[in-house]
């Protein structure tokens, strides 16, 4: 199942008697759509991150009545994002000027006739003011079936689009997970000579207190060694990285086959994002080297791109 972004474009034009095109493209490309009918309607849809699903329609007030039956059809497709609608429409003005009818030419004939034997002075109608008449009285040409279809279409096509970003995206993040494992083996053999240089420094400065204050002479060498061991161990467990170098590669490994499975997974790998930070804010503070605190920076740089990418994931 493949991964969707939330970012993405698409359009599509529908006329009643016309050939249709539908493009799709990355969010900002450009969009060609184009018909042949004296009528046509065009549907666009642009979508970018969102927490949710957060729709915008903006239509004629012809296509007011279709707001509910689009709503439903960007509903049952689409999960997170916030995405609009825009609806326009066209009519040639070449091919748009009506055939005048008999009984439309007879009737207004008619009107003419009995506004001028009560006013005799009234200028007859030209041809301009006749086929505007005509035009005004025919009945517009419906287009809500094929603003419907092009919306269908359009959809269809910011699906193509977003799974297009989608892959991209997990392109991106497969890459920073690689990273951040080759980092995690990069910390793991400095961890033992990190901890022991610390445990002897701790040493080194307990037996110098110890002479600082005369320790020495009133409690036994075998106690004060037993103590200074304890305490040293306990320093070591409170510097050692290794349980969250282990922690981290868990996360990484999720990540990974959340990728690698696909669906919806944008709010999963947005928690798991805060978890692979945890850890790497954790190491930072635990780093007894400068090392170990150059590859905890260099974690969390590729953490924070992996989070920026994250939020644009369904």
């Amino acid at each position: 199942m493949p991964v969707y972004s939330m970012t993405g474009y698409a359009s599509a034009t529908a006329g009643a008697q016309s050939a249709t095109d539908t493009t799709a493209a990355g969010d900002g490309a450009p969009a060609r759509a184009g018909t042949a009918s004296a009528a046509s309607v065009l549907v666009e849809l642009r979508s970018v991150n969102g927490r949710f699903l957060d729709l915008g329609f903006r239509l004629p007030d012809e296509f007011r009545a279709l707001e509910p039956a689009l709503r439903d059809l960007l509903t049952g497709t689409f999960r997170r994002g916030k995405i609009e609608l825009r609806l326009n429409t066209h009519r040639d003005s070449e091919v748009s000027w009506p055939q005048p009818q008999p009984d439309q030419l007879n009737r207004l004939g008619r009107l003419e006739g009995t506004v001028q034997s009560w006013l005799p002075k009234a200028q007859a109608l030209s041809v301009h003011e006749v086929l505007q008449w005509c035009k005004g009285s025919a009945p517009s040409e419906k287009l809500d079936d094929a603003a419907l279809d092009a919306a269908k279409r359009c959809v269809a096509g910011l699906l193509e689009a977003r799974e297009r970003e989608g892959a991209k995206t997990v392109t991106v993040l497969l890459d920073r997970v690689k990273r951040l494992h080759e980092l995690a083996a990069d910390a793991e053999p400095l961890v033992p000579a990190a901890i022991e240089r610390q445990r002897q420094r701790f040493l080194d400065r307990w037996n110098e207190a110890l002479v600082a204050t005369n320790a020495a002479q009133t409690i036994s060498q075998e106690t004060l060694h037993e103590r200074a061991v304890n305490e040293a161990a306990a320093f070591s467990i409170r510097i050692d990285v290794a349980e969250e170098l282990a922690r981290l590669r868990s996360h990484l490994d999720e990540v990974a086959r959340l990728l690698k499975k696909g669906g919806e997974v944008g709010k999963r790998l947005d928690f798991l994002i805060q978890e692979l930070l945890r850890e790497a804010n954790t190491l930072g503070s635990k780093a007894s080297s400068i090392e170990l605190t150059n590859i905890s920076v260099e974690m969390k740089v590729a953490i924070e791109q992996m989070r920026e990418q994250v939020q644009n994931l369904e």
